[in-house]
């Protein structure tokens, strides 16, 4: 009788996994768009279905704390004069940090108290692409090459002060290597381990166990050599899967050559799915709290998702978004050239 009663358990077990890992029914879900006037956001923290904060192409920090119903909105203007455009976006917990692109770069701070610049950097080649925190203490923001490496910017003090690692901690970029400030997802952070993806002439997996101390960089085969071209995205489900998207900023129809995989925490990367949809996209991320198994990507050739782990794909809008960034999986926001976007699952 023991063993029929084990062999009933293992019977309603093995039932019970195939069930959680039979891909669910997602076809009805529902688009809330909000207009945001003359301004480009490429970049945005989801805090719940009610709160989301992002930062503009017309040097404004935002949020809404009530679903969208109503916007809060703060304009940063240096030196009465230049206004920062904003690509990165991340948080701490309890701050909200915004970086911009270009020459002078740009770092606030906006705490309950006050809005305040925390960095800042004139160089003629300076060009931030992404930010993000491992824990409330320690902080990133990449960027591209300045003096023959990444830029990279740290914090240890919970983005109160941040210092720029020399180069002789980073590996060295090859000519035309860069990166790309498409939808800050060009970096992932799994506890201490860091990923980031450069673009251009080359297009490499940069990595880091140890919140950025130390480096290694891994080649991959998607499509590079010229400056549109490489990973402008990659998100991961663990710490050895992991997944790349891009293609070619100037082509987004083309979709040869433009997603990759990773299964060994990005030291190799396999292609996948060529002259497959999805075509170029800004913005690939893991649908959380499902193992891995979905997957959207977004970008101005619209909305695509995989409910296999990245084996096939399926369009669901044409509607042209630069990001995503979910609250758990059946909710995320999106953002794209004058409007943000709240995605339900019905």
């Amino acid at each position: 009788m023991k063993s029929l009663f084990q062999l009933i358990a293992i019977g309603f077990l093995i039932i019970s996994c195939k069930s959680e890992n039979k891909p669910r029914n997602i076809e009805n879900f529902s688009i809330e768009i909000f207009k945001m006037d003359s301004t480009s956001i490429r970049t945005i923290v989801a805090v719940d279905e009610n709160t989301l904060y992002f930062a503009g192409s017309k040097g404004e920090i935002g949020f809404t704390k009530d679903g969208g119903k109503s916007w809060e909105k703060e304009f940063m203007i240096y030196k009465d004069s230049v206004i920062p455009h904003f690509r990165s976006l991340a948080t701490n917990g309890t701050d909200f940090f915004a970086l911009s692109i270009g020459n002078p770069a740009l770092l606030y701070k906006k705490s309950k108290e006050k809005t305040e610049l925390v960095y800042a950097e004139e160089n003629d080649a300076v060009f931030y692409d992404s930010m993000q925190f491992f824990d409330a203490k320690n902080g990133i923001a990449i960027g591209d090459p300045t003096d023959g490496c990444m830029s990279i910017l740290k914090t240890s003090d919970g983005g109160n002060t941040w210092i720029k690692i020399t180069c002789n901690k980073i590996p060295q970029v090859f000519e035309g290597e860069a990166a790309f400030a498409a939808s800050n997802t060009n970096i992932k952070i799994i506890d201490n381990t860091i990923w980031f993806a450069s673009g251009g002439m080359k297009s490499r997996i940069y990595k880091s166990e140890d919140f950025g101390e130390t480096w290694r960089v891994y080649e991959t085969p998607v499509i590079q050599g010229e400056e549109a071209k490489g990973i402008y995205s990659i998100d991961f489900a663990d710490k050895n899967f992991g997944i790349a998207i891009g293609g070619d900023y100037s082509k987004p129809m083309l979709n040869l050559g433009n997603k990759a995989m990773t299964t060994d925490g990005g030291i190799t990367w396999t292609l996948f799915g060529d002259n497959q949809n999805p075509n170029y996209k800004s913005c690939v991320q893991f649908v959380p709290n499902l193992d891995g198994q979905e997957i959207f990507a977004v970008g101005k050739t619209g909305i695509s998702i995989s409910k296999d782990a990245g084996k096939t794909w399926k369009d669901i809008s044409k509607e042209a978004y630069y990001a995503i960034d979910f609250v758990d999986e059946n909710s995320a926001w999106l953002s794209g050239n004058e409007k943000i976007g709240k995605l339900v699952f019905n």
